[in-house]
């Protein structure tokens, strides 16, 4: 036996490494990863877990995209409840963005108040996006240094009126001022232009809003951010990618040095356009979920590394906010709820299509943590944080929503049949209880 003990020990047959799935032996200690050795090396710790045959231990992922909503959206979301769904879910690191919340996160003020609210109710790490609206570039160099990972930005109408978009040319000054100290510009890439242009979105029928949202929209938008970041130097990083026309324009940008990357969001990769029942609200989002044919586009893109990661653009609100009782698109918040479901939405996906389960966690933990600049989450690596899940790939389970962790009980996704289980999660070599949240606020580069 070592003679080091270690806090924890974890010790199974599957255990996803940098080095691909194999049996190993984890020692914690102060939260961080300091030993990974084979199985069998008898690693002694104060706690050991020993993994079931059926079960796979994974880095914690890290997801970029959440709306928490609080304060003064809190009935939407809340810090308490999106992280426990987070924890659910084995996502151990979001980042909350700058909207929907009251105020948002467009000064210090605000994100300090952000910050005093989040702070003693979070189960699982927690950091900041900042904001970049008509009139705050003075705002935007304070932010940043008070640890914000980046700004984000709209194209058109947010939703929101506290939250108001950028026109190209503001977007452009404002990327030419993260330029000089190095942040990262966060876009909605929908043309507002475009969209007044499309047909008007009412009633309960899907393909009449779709028709609302086109390809067209977000392509053109898409190719906005492109130019205005080859031309600042800037970098920038395209949201919730959902048109496949766009794909070849970014992999011709990222070829040519463009700063670029992209995500894309489990409703894109999961759902089709043509089985959205009519009046289903709970499947609006915007840019809206397309076309079978154009989901298989958005798979190769993955692949081809075209798209860089998978976030859950979880984007909660009450159910009367859906316009349930009617089925009005025009009407509905857009936003779909998955916090607690995308790994298992992903891996069920993946798995038909021979897609490896360590390839599904590059996506969806090492890259996201990548984008934000945290060097020690993502991955299970020494000298990393040891946050964990606990996943056992062939469960099944079919999604109740009642049983969801997140605040408003709609999701898409209830009664679908799913694959992949995550049976617990760990922050830091500690177990996850839902109970006492020892999660920490964090801040971009160790600011």
């Amino acid at each position: 036996m070592s003679e080091e003990t270690y806090d924890v020990v974890f010790r199974g047959q599957r255990v996803l490494t940098t080095a691909g799935i194999a049996a190993r032996e984890v020692g914690i200690r102060g939260g961080v990863i300091v030993a990974i050795e084979p199985l069998g090396n008898g690693l002694s710790g104060r706690e050991v877990i020993e993994l079931a045959d059926d079960e796979t231990l994974l880095p914690g992922l890290v997801d970029t995209h959440v709306h928490v909503n609080e304060p003064g959206r809190t009935e939407w979301e809340g810090f308490a409840s999106a992280t426990r769904a987070a924890a659910a879910g084995g996502v151990t690191t979001i980042i909350d963005m700058p909207l929907n919340s009251i105020p948002p996160t467009t000064t210090v003020e605000a994100l300090k108040l952000k910050r005093e609210v989040a702070g003693d109710q979070v189960f699982v790490d927690v950091g900041f996006w900042g904001g970049a609206v008509p009139g705050n570039k003075n705002e935007l160099r304070p932010l940043h240094d008070e640890g914000v990972f980046g700004f984000k930005c709209f194209l058109l109408h947010s939703g929101v009126d506290e939250f108001p978009h950028l026109e190209a040319d503001e977007m452009e000054q404002d990327m030419a001022e993260l330029k000089s100290f190095d942040s990262l510009m966060i876009v909605h890439a929908e043309d507002s232009h475009a969209i007044d242009h499309a047909p008007h979105p009412g009633g309960d029928h899907y393909s009449t809003f779709l028709a609302s949202r086109p390809r067209g929209a977000e392509n053109k938008a898409v190719a906005e951010v492109i130019e205005r970041a080859r031309w600042t130097g800037a970098r920038a990083h395209i949201l919730h990618l959902s048109s496949s026309d766009a794909l070849p324009m970014i992999a011709t940008a990222k070829r040519d040095g463009v700063r670029l990357t992209v995500e894309t969001c489990p409703h894109y990769l999961t759902l089709t356009a043509e089985e959205i029942p009519n009046g289903a609200t709970a499947y609006k989002c915007c840019p809206p979920i397309r076309e079978a044919s154009n989901r298989e586009l958005l798979w190769a893109g993955l692949q081809d590394g075209t798209i860089d990661c998978i976030v859950s653009d979880h984007s909660p609100s009450t159910l009367d906010l859906k316009d349930l009782e009617n089925g009005d698109f025009a009407v509905a918040w857009g936003g779909v709820s998955s916090l607690q479901l995308g790994l298992s939405l992903i891996w069920t996906e993946a798995r038909h299509r021979g897609i490896p389960l360590e390839q599904v966690l590059s996506w969806m933990a090492a890259k996201p943590a990548q984008l934000a600049g945290l060097g020690n989450k993502g991955q299970l690596a020494l000298g990393y944080d040891a946050d964990l899940a606990v996943f056992a790939p062939d469960e099944a389970f079919v999604v109740d929503v009642s049983k969801l962790k997140h605040k408003n009980p709609i999701t898409p996704y209830d009664g679908k049949a799913l694959s992949g289980v995550v049976r617990q999660t760990y922050l830091r070599g500690t177990l996850i209880d839902g109970r006492t949240p020892a999660g920490k606020l964090i801040r971009r580069g160790g600011v």
